[in-house]
């Protein structure tokens, strides 16, 4: 089963399973990670879920949409090139584990 691993200011991190169709945000908040508000619950609506792709992993994941990229002005942590909402992210299949970093505040 694939992981992401959320790691976090403090360069701690905990590595959680997620089925292939669970996007990152669901699977923070379904394990308490700190830092991971989602409060639209995934809706594409309110940019608390950003996170910060693992550079070494930033190609390995889809492009964000337009929606997103609007949201992603919006969000009140540092934004950037490797800045995404995990609302929008899954774990694709070329990967085992999908590195993310939390920012330091969400709103």
């Amino acid at each position: 089963m694939p992981r992401v691993r959320f790691v976090q200011q403090d360069g701690s991190g905990k590595s959680i399973e997620v089925g292939r169709d669970v996007s990152v945000m669901l699977a923070a908040v379904r394990n308490g990670i700190h830092g991971i508000d989602g409060e639209c619950g995934g809706c594409l609506d309110c940019a608390t879920c950003h996170v910060y792709v693992d550079e070494k992993q930033a190609s390995s994941v889809p492009q964000p949409s337009e929606e997103e990229l609007e949201l992603l002005s919006a969000v009140s942590g540092e934004r950037k090139p490797n800045s995404r909402l995990s609302c929008q992210l899954k774990v694709p299949a070329s990967l085992d584990e999908l590195v993310v970093h939390v920012p330091a505040r969400q709103s």
